[in-house]
């Protein structure tokens, strides 16, 4: 028989599965060019779908990517190298510069294929005129704890950069652009993931001004100045650097949760996709979904039992307590145990698909109905975990943590409620 966990966890195969770029990159290459072709990129991804690329290229390649540490692949033509996320360090800085300066080099005649993936923001550090790395490491860290979603925090760190809003793209003009996208933001915007480096951007410093005010974000003088002025605009939709450039989505958060719902079906589960760009509070994200999965336990709606509620997106933490250790899966996984306590028929997994939930070593957890009851004969009170954003730990003592290593990819927040 097929424990509830195991279900779970083929169901989190096969999302992983789906957001693997390395299967879509061989079919979507682009024409050669009369030049060379330029390999860049940044994000957690990136590593794996340079590796792809170059796999799939019939050709010479030269570049750089920039991804998260320990997310290296071994490429022959590519160079990798590594920097921190989610707060930039000096070899982030680093590496923008030199990527900055590749593509200026590059001619009429040549490509640059830019890999795009999540966390791409906080890898490509280029502080923008007047700032310091110091600077953007404070604005990043206080962005964190603040509680803003992804799209307002890329609005602040793009318009503090010296490279991304469309500013990479405007640095590799007039050379051909290919962007590979693999998405990790609601909606699936190219503008938003990794702060848009190649793309147009719509949004003004005016914009990132206003929420820092809205979440009382205190930044230094120069940073401020730098909003305001606006010759250090973005660059926006329509302007020449643009032309011909290609941009290919190869993979979203909706197809890893068709994918696990595929599988559902084969497992004999009603899968009910609750939408792949859900935002909000993690523990109050935790609350509707278990107000849904009470709702088919008690009255089979929106399906009948045996059923299991999928959903991605990307939740945020508010950092309120005392800022214990645990990434934003984790928290809604304690925030649903907390709801669900030692009810027989309800399990639950939530994962980064990236495998890394916030800043630790696990990608999120998974639950059952004797989750509850190793922390009673431990004396774990849940609640105060809770109140403390310590979701780590407290799974951690009743070992229902969930550890996959880098994935190589990042399609978000996968989570998988099942009603037995």
């Amino acid at each position: 028989m097929t424990t509830a966990r195991e279900k779970l966890l083929a169901l989190m195969d096969a999302a992983l599965k789906a957001a693997d770029p390395g299967v879509q990159i061989p079919l979507n290459l682009p024409i050669k060019p009369k030049g060379k072709t330029i390999v860049i990129g940044a994000g957690k991804a990136s590593a794996n779908m340079a590796r792809a690329f170059e796999k799939a290229w019939d050709g010479p390649l030269e570049g750089l990517v920039v991804t998260r540490y320990g997310h290296a692949v071994a490429c022959e033509q590519i160079e990798i190298v590594e920097a921190s996320h989610p707060v930039p360090d000096a070899a982030g800085q680093q590496a923008a510069e030199r990527i900055l300066e590749i593509v200026q080099s590059a001619g009429p005649d040549d490509l640059v294929v830019c890999m795009i993936s999540g966390g791409g923001s906080a890898l490509l550090a280029l502080p923008g005129p007047g700032l310091t790395l110091e600077d953007k490491q404070a604005i990043s860290k206080a962005l964190l704890r603040s509680g803003a979603t992804i799209s307002e925090m890329n609005c602040v760190r793009k318009h503090l950069s010296a490279i991304k809003g469309g500013r990479l793209a405007q640095a590799s003009a007039p050379a051909r652009m290919v962007t590979y996208l693999v998405s990790d933001v609601p909606g699936d915007d190219p503008t938003i993931i990794a702060s848009g480096p190649t793309v147009a951007d719509p949004t003004t410093g005016t914009d990132a001004l206003d929420l820092l005010r809205h979440y009382q974000i205190d930044i230094p003088t120069a940073a401020k100045d730098l909003l305001a002025d606006s010759t250090h605009e973005t660059v926006k939709p329509g302007d020449a650097c643009f032309d011909g450039h290609e941009t290919v989505m190869l993979a979203r958060p909706q197809d890893s949760l068709e994918a696990a719902a595929s599988v559902a079906r084969e497992l004999g589960l009603t899968p009910v996709i609750l939408g792949d760009a859900i935002e909000g509070e993690a523990r109050e994200v935790a609350i509707v979904h278990a107000g849904i999965a009470h709702q088919v336990a008690n009255h089979g709606q929106p399906a009948a039992k045996p059923c299991v509620l999928l959903s991605g997106g990307e939740t945020t933490v508010t950092v309120r307590g005392k800022g214990g250790r645990g990434g934003r899966n984790s928290e809604f996984l304690l925030s649903l145990l907390i709801q669900f306590r030692d009810e027989p028929g309800f399990s639950a997994l939530a994962i980064d698909t990236d495998g890394i939930d916030g800043s630790e070593d696990n990608a999120g957890a998974i639950i059952d109905a004797t989750s509850w009851q190793k922390a009673q004969e431990a004396g774990i009170d849940l609640r105060k975990y809770l109140a403390d954003n310590d979701a780590y730990s407290a799974f951690a003592k009743i070992d229902d943590l969930l550890v996959t290593g880098p994935t190589l990819t990042n399609v978000n927040d996968f989570r998988a409620v099942l009603i037995e």
